[in-house]
């Protein structure tokens, strides 16, 4: 079996700003006329064709009925089709660099082709929209946040990627110039505040100072924490409630260490603030072996009234090697540890990441964006075990195509199965 890459346009190093070249078909142009998708599968069971125009859905009837000869066809027969994925927490500033050897680089050029690499990677599997964490400040200053910004100007019509401005400290006199930075970053680009109040000496302090800054600009807030302090989780909840467009935090880990009652109450806590909590069940190695973080307890959370997503969280750096940047694999491993039905968990990639990355709803209905992920399969359940073979729709075109071919070359195989002689079929799911 071969899993291939992404069939993606090629980009040119020479002038980021101009926008990548375009291989026909995939996130070029806008079809004249609009895209047809025939015979898609839905989640109700209903096999059906989907029109799509100006980036939206525009109609959605029975397989056969909605025929035109001058739309783009796409043929999705053995596929299901889903609203797409989104990416609520990646680290683009640091992907790829798990294999470099000596220190990570964060020149600008350097950052910023690992940036694009690793939003190219996520949208393969299906994510049209990320939210890239970046750190800012410490040596580094706001070099890597001015390098994400131009991947995502280089990104335009693949992708939508949106930068997350993360300081280190924001309190006392090393906290300055934190502040001072993350104000700038604010007005070069970044349209979510973040950090880790977790690392500052003053975590309440620092939890202020986001939030203060954040209603000035009207930015949402993403905060990274273990969860493990139920007093710590208790302030931030009681600050940030009332907060618009809102604030999320995460992994959250801690939550599962915590007794049972002090949990409980940590999430009601949450649920009241109306703060999200974006989980990653993938995991983060290094703080694994050093602290023995899990992923939050989702059942916990859900049943408390949290807005619950999921992300992938670290792409082949220092916390994850071997991330892939998958959202169905962080749905699949809700479903499989997480106490999740399938259904749910896939939601928490797809529709509760959309809503906490402030991005419209997707339904596969007339009028909601075509935002989309068709895969081969006929159920939530069999994609999220064996997703290989996908196609993706950002703003009504398809921008990305993986597939899968699966090869059985002993002719006693066939026969034991009773298949044709060849051995040879097309991978499914």
């Amino acid at each position: 079996m071969s899993d291939s890459q992404p069939q993606q346009p090629s980009h040119s190093s020479r002038n980021p700003a101009e926008g990548p070249s375009r291989a026909p078909g995939l996130g070029g142009a806008p079809e004249a006329g609009g895209l047809l998708l025939a015979g898609a599968r839905l989640t109700d069971g209903r096999t059906v064709d989907v029109r799509l125009g100006g980036g939206r859905i525009q109609a959605v009837g029975t397989a056969g009925s909605l025929t035109a000869p001058t739309l783009s066809r796409v043929d999705l027969r053995g596929y299901l089709l889903l609203p797409a994925p989104a990416e609520p927490h990646a680290h683009g500033d640091t992907a790829l660099t798990a294999d470099g050897e000596g220190p990570v680089s964060y020149g600008l050029d350097e950052v910023q082709r690992r940036a694009t690499e690793a939003a190219l990677l996520q949208l393969g599997h299906g994510a049209t929209a990320v939210r890239s964490h970046v750190r800012i400040g410490d040596v580094h200053g706001l070099g890597p946040m001015e390098a994400v910004l131009q991947a995502r100007r280089s990104l335009r019509g693949l992708a939508d990627l949106t930068a997350v401005a993360v300081p280190r400290l924001l309190t006392g006199a090393a906290g300055a110039d934190g502040l001072a930075m993350l104000r700038d970053a604010v007005k070069m680009g970044a349209s979510v505040i973040g950090g880790c109040p977790d690392l500052d000496p003053d975590p309440t302090g620092f939890v202020e100072a986001v939030l203060e800054l954040a209603a000035e600009h009207g930015c949402p807030v993403d905060l990274h924490t273990d969860g493990d302090d139920p007093g710590r989780l208790a302030r931030l909840a009681a600050m940030a409630g009332g907060l618009r467009p809102g604030v999320s935090i995460g992994p959250c880990g801690g939550l599962s260490r915590l007794p049972l009652e002090a949990a409980s109450r940590a999430a009601d806590q949450l649920a009241a603030a109306g703060v999200r909590v974006t989980c990653l069940p993938q995991g983060d190695c290094a703080a694994l072996e050093r602290r023995g973080l899990r992923t939050a307890p989702v059942r916990l959370l859900r049943a408390a009234g949290v807005r619950v997503t999921a992300g992938s969280g670290a792409l082949r750096d220092a916390g994850n090697p071997v991330g892939r940047g998958d959202p169905l694999e962080a749905a699949y491993l809700l479903a499989s540890q997480g106490g999740l039905r399938a259904p749910e968990a896939y939601e928490t990639v797809s529709s509760a990441a959309r809503e906490a990355m402030g991005l419209p709803e997707v339904r596969v209905e007339a009028g909601f964006p075509a935002e989309l992920l068709a895969v081969r399969g006929d159920r939530i359940a069999g994609v999220l075990s064996l997703a290989y073979s996908r196609i993706v729709i950002h703003r009504g075109r398809v921008v990305a195509r993986t597939s899968a071919v699966r090869e059985y070359c002993d002719s006693a195989v066939a026969v034991a199965l009773d298949l044709p002689r060849q051995g040879r079929t097309e991978s499914g799911a």
